[in-house]
């Protein structure tokens, strides 16, 4: 089915906006995609704060041309959508979609995306992915930061023993 200019224009409107106001993007592509899964991919996205479009991958190369990232559009075989978050935490659309590829194996893959604004490939991308979330990685900063503390209290509580017997 052929899409008008107009319906073209509106697209390629909607998919600058998304450039626009987001943080960082993934491109997936999916073949064989129930409509079951699709929604479920979906829903956890957006409780992740990640928003998912699917488009033409030359309407999708049109917006990204226009945008004018820094970089070489990464190879976008098959079906492709972009999924972005305008979110604090800019791992978590290549997370997302990391994460529902093991799932879903053979029908989602991650093929690029953008981050920090360059373009960047399929083994770029998924090297970001496997970055914990924010919260995690305060949790280990924190814990990194109380390691040399607790083991401190442990050695001058030591010595009090000693001082007391």
């Amino acid at each position: 089915m052929a899409i008008t200019k107009d319906k073209k224009r509106d697209i390629v409107a909607k998919l600058t906006d998304a450039l626009n106001e987001a943080s960082s993007v993934a491109f997936l592509g999916f073949t064989k995609l129930t409509v079951a899964s699709a929604s479920k991919m979906r829903k956890e996205l957006a409780q992740a704060g990640v928003q998912m479009y699917v488009a033409k991958k030359t309407l999708i190369r049109r917006a990204l041309e226009a945008k004018g990232y820094t970089g070489t559009i990464p190879e976008l075989p098959g079906e492709v959508a972009i999924a972005w978050t305008a979110g604090e935490d800019i791992t978590a659309p290549s997370r997302s979609v990391y994460d529902f590829s093991k799932k879903l194996k053979g029908m989602l893959s991650l093929l690029g995306g953008v981050f920090e604004d360059a373009l960047v490939d399929a083994t770029q991308m998924t090297s970001i992915a496997t970055i914990p979330p924010v919260p995690v990685l305060r949790g280990m900063f924190v814990n990194v930061i109380n390691s040399p503390i607790q083991g401190l209290v442990i050695a001058l509580d030591k010595i009090r023993e000693q001082k007391s017997v």
